[in-house]
């Protein structure tokens, strides 16, 4: 499977800097020069999908329904699995007043938030999400619009990162993650938008692996698979 990760569109509460989780809030005001940034980046690599997911948080739905309706394809596949991580109690609490308050958050991946869940667990329930729907449809092309939290997990999962040192790497909102997976396995992954902090800090060299290099022991060549146009105008379902 060629998994395309984006993230959703900007809200109020990303540009004040306020916790998110599972919860939602209306908007940016600028939400839309992200997404056609990163609209035009797809476009201008050639892409058409067979299938696209989302979370099922409002933000991640909605960004998904903008592109599904641009590539003319009539379902969306939200599904909980693909969710940012619960911070339960924290709700719109500045991230200042978190990281203050809070010592664990961003880095211990196995504390649990109050009333909510750890970034491990978040990790755990998206990757294998992301590995099962690669098992059934291995050879297709898919977009999954998705939130930084699960960015980061699915990272550091298929390139083997240590997770605890690159949960706070800097995802935008005009990031794009390019992922080969065959057998549970990342054969390849490329930024081709907006690098993440992954890159910028010099912790991942994109395109990954390096040239004369194997995917985590695995010799074998990378392809991507043939994509198959789809039709019709969108909407969203349950997966």
């Amino acid at each position: 499977m060629r998994a395309i990760v984006i993230r959703h569109y900007k809200t109020l509460l990303n540009a004040s800097d306020r916790i998110l989780g599972w919860g939602d809030a209306p908007r940016a005001k600028d939400w839309d020069a992200d997404v056609s940034y990163v609209e035009k980046r797809l476009q201008k690599m050639g892409l058409t999908f067979d299938r696209i997911y989302s979370s099922n948080l409002e933000r991640s739905r909605r960004t998904a329904m903008y592109f599904a309706n641009s590539y003319k394809i009539n379902i969306v596949y939200d599904a909980a699995e693909l969710n940012e991580v619960n911070y339960g109690a924290l709700y719109k609490k500045s991230k200042k007043w978190v990281e203050k308050n809070i010592p664990e958050h961003k880095t211990d991946p196995d504390f649990v938030y109050p009333k909510g869940e750890s970034f491990r667990q978040m990790q755990t329930r998206s990757v294998a999400y992301l590995q099962s729907q690669a098992e059934k449809f291995p050879d297709s092309t898919v977009l999954l619009v998705v939130h930084a939290g699960v960015i980061r997990g699915l990272i550091s999962h298929f390139l083997g990162l240590d997770y605890a040192q690159h949960l706070k790497e800097k995802i935008t909102h005009r990031y794009i993650g390019d992922f080969i997976i065959e057998n549970g396995v990342c054969l390849s992954y490329d930024e081709p938008g907006k690098t993440s902090g992954f890159v910028n800090s010099g912790a991942v060299s994109v395109p990954w692996p390096a040239a004369g290099t194997t995917s985590r022991g695995k010799n074998k060549s990378i392809s991507s698979p043939v994509p198959r146009p789809s039709s019709m105008p969108g909407k969203s379902t349950g997966a």
